[in-house]
């Protein structure tokens, strides 16, 4: 009887070895099949840097029903009218809050894009013709700011004109109040701090899924995987093995991104770098294993290719915050825009990199991501069953 726990501890220790010895095969064949395939090498490192350098710089958005808190420590009827032009406003959604702190919390959490706060003593200063507004604006989205400033500029200003006309014409608008503007988390008012931390994204999509995408479907085609299927390989590892080089790929990617986004084009990196590169790399298995299974699933390299460019790139591209402002677009494409891993990553480290490791935003995003990589991961796994069509 003593000898059972003796035999099963002896085949635990036999099947943890086995699994060792036949992963770290499986990743060696992996590496070696990489670097003979130097196109796809070429396009997993220096693919990266031409992104870099070409989507560097300057698109304009525009806004429509942008969030806004309002701070109102006047409650005279003068400061509700110079507020009168934010509630008539399209491109405006004002949110009237109780006080700086909670118009502060909820601009950190990314929830407006602006505060504006009309001071205590604003009635008795606009009755001395030196009345001031503060504008604090969100500058992780440097167009949106820039709109936004003209907009409420536009807007205070028109209220005071109504009022002076009110007042028979006798105060001039422009002298008697003033719209004072700060940024937040973009101080230089750069498009360029808005733009990089989009790259890391479309950079990881693109050595992810695009590169992954061809390896299963070119094994089904040359026909070498089906003689792994006679071999103790199991599904899980074949799919690990093939993950494990280029996550070395993409961690030369992103650190790659992080010193051209510092010293390249200054962006400032206020997040932690430790959780910048844990959600970095959260993002780059959940597109490895997205190209894994669209390649698994066709098992076609030029169908599989297209199918990832379709389904992976070109929708980071276009539907995950980096060129449109999500809230600006009708609510089916919001609805796919939020379906997309690169919608959450893409939140997650803007947030990292301009504003600060704001703990609910990272958790979030990375929950998200982590479940996209346990689904993925099954079904991946599903696609390489030891069955032959």
């Amino acid at each position: 009887a003593r000898r059972w726990p003796a035999r099963r501890q002896r085949g635990t220790r036999m099947n943890q070895s086995g699994f060792v010895r036949r992963f770290m095969a499986l990743v060696r064949k992996e590496i070696h099949q990489m670097m003979r395939d130097k196109s796809n090498l070429a396009v997993g490192l220096l693919l990266p840097i031409v992104l870099i350098l070409l989507f560097g710089y300057g698109l304009s958005m525009d806004v429509k029903h942008a969030p806004i808190a309002v701070v109102l420590e006047d409650g005279s009827p003068n400061a509700r009218q110079a507020l009168d032009g934010l509630r008539g406003s399209s491109f405006l959604a004002p949110v009237w809050t109780n006080s700086m702190v909670e118009a502060e919390a909820l601009m950190r959490a990314g929830e407006v894009d602006a505060i504006v706060r009309v001071p205590v003593d604003f009635s008795r200063r606009l009755a001395a013709s030196d009345a001031r507004l503060q504008l604090v604006l969100n500058g992780v989205d440097t167009g949106t700011a820039n709109t936004l400033e003209g907009y409420v500029s536009g807007a205070v200003s028109q209220s005071m004109l109504r009022e002076a006309d009110c007042a028979g014409g006798k105060a001039n608008a422009a002298a008697r109040g003033e719209v004072v503007q700060r940024m937040w988390f973009n101080e230089a008012g750069n498009s360029t701090w808005y733009l990089v931390p989009g790259l890391v994204v479309l950079v990881l999509t693109l050595i992810g899924a695009f590169l992954t995408s061809l390896l299963i479907a070119r094994e089904w085609e040359n026909g070498t995987l089906e003689s792994l299927f006679v071999t103790p390989v199991r599904p899980m590892e074949i799919v690990l093995a093939k993950v494990v080089p280029y996550i070395f790929v993409g961690t030369i990617d992103i650190v790659m991104f992080l010193l051209a986004a510092r010293f390249l084009f200054e962006v400032p990196i206020r997040g932690s770098l430790v959780v910048i590169m844990a959600a970095s790399l959260l993002y780059l298995v959940v597109s490895l294993l997205l190209g894994l299974f669209i390649s698994g699933k066709t098992r076609n390299q030029f169908q599989a290719s297209q199918v990832a460019l379709i389904t992976s790139f070109m929708p980071a591209m276009m539907l995950s915050g980096f060129v449109f402002d999500l809230r600006n677009v009708p609510v089916v494409v919001q609805v796919v825009s939020h379906l997309l891993p690169a919608t959450h990553f893409m939140g997650a480290i803007k947030t990292l990199l301009l504003a600060g490791t704001h703990w609910p935003t990272v958790l979030q995003s990375a929950g998200i991501l982590a479940l996209y990589a346990v689904v993925l991961l099954v079904a991946t796994t599903r696609t390489l069953r030891k069955t032959l069509d």
